[in-house]
């Protein structure tokens, strides 16, 4: 593969001649020499030009889709190749729900890179959801969610983590009801707010009098740990020297602590990859700690 594949790529993602200029190291009238170039070999104009950067013309949205195809063909022989070798390098590609992204994993990455420096790292967060779609798509070899999954690839449970309903003045899950304090809640996946809603209705007759809804969970945490109002958090978020009051959220019927699970998921060949089965040793150990 030649880098004109390289070039359409960046050239799409970025949309503007200066930053692809940057990214290719280029400086940009060479790139567009390039660009010219390329545009004459395929007898098509693949951009439109403008003050407001580049327009991708009929044309160059083919051409896009089959260089970006490319690129990440030539990624995977990469990666195939590097898996005949015995050092761990290559790229490893997470999909990682947020939550985890923030409070779990970086000490995990930490440990990999320190034993692996020749390793480099993709990371996205995200929704559950959108780990999911990340597979699907290529876009990483594994994928780290919460809650139940469906996923019918390989999948290998970590931990579970207690859900704690956390503030600083409220002491017991029956003074919830009687409270005007508000109740902070996070932007979620579906079936985080599912569960928390059926926690809820199984244990009040009525809505929270007063709601407050925020986009992350850190902001949700900063703001119960400050005295604004009372939040559901899980354990994986909380160091134990927040100066809260924590209350287990409990089955009622069953008095067990209502949990949420974390899995690690992908595809059989990508488990197989040397760089994948080195993160997965390391994810394990640190699993452990938590079960």
């Amino acid at each position: 593969m030649s880098n004109e594949e390289v070039i359409i790529k960046v050239l799409a993602e970025e949309g503007n001649m200066r930053k692809a200029a940057e990214r290719l190291f280029l400086s940009q009238p060479a790139l567009s020499q390039r660009l010219q170039s390329i545009e004459k070999d395929w007898g098509q104009q693949l951009f439109v030009r403008s003050q407001k950067g580049l327009t991708p013309t009929p044309a160059g949205e083919l051409v896009i889709q089959y260089a970006k195809e490319a690129v990440m063909r030539r990624e995977e022989m990469v990666e195939q190749l590097h898996a005949l070798s015995e050092k761990v390098h290559g790229t490893l590609k997470i999909a990682c729900a947020s939550i985890i992204g923030q409070n779990w994993l970086p000490k995990v990455l930490k440990d990999f890179i320190t034993l692996y420096p020749e390793a480099k790292v993709q990371l996205i967060t995200g929704w559950s959801s959108e780990i999911v779609r990340a597979l699907y798509d290529g876009e990483a070899h594994i994928g780290i969610v919460r809650g139940q999954t469906d996923w019918k690839g390989p999948k290998i449970h970590l931990f579970k983590d207690t859900l704690y309903l956390v503030d600083k003045e409220i002491s017991s899950l029956e003074e919830v009801m009687m409270t005007e304090r508000p109740f902070i809640q996070f932007k979620s996946d579906s079936t985080y707010y599912e569960e928390i809603q059926q926690w809820w209705q199984k244990h009040f007759a009525s809505n929270p009098k007063r709601q407050i809804t925020v986009d992350q969970i850190e902001t949700c945490k900063q703001m119960a740990v400050n005295g604004i109002g009372y939040a559901i958090l899980p354990s994986i978020t909380l160091t134990g020297s927040e100066a809260v009051h924590t209350m287990p959220l409990t089955n009622s019927e069953e008095e067990l602590e209502l949990t949420r699970d974390t899995w690690l998921i992908g595809y059989e060949s990508s488990f197989q990859l040397r760089q994948v089965e080195a993160f997965v040793d390391i994810v394990k150990k640190h699993a452990t700690l938590l079960s």
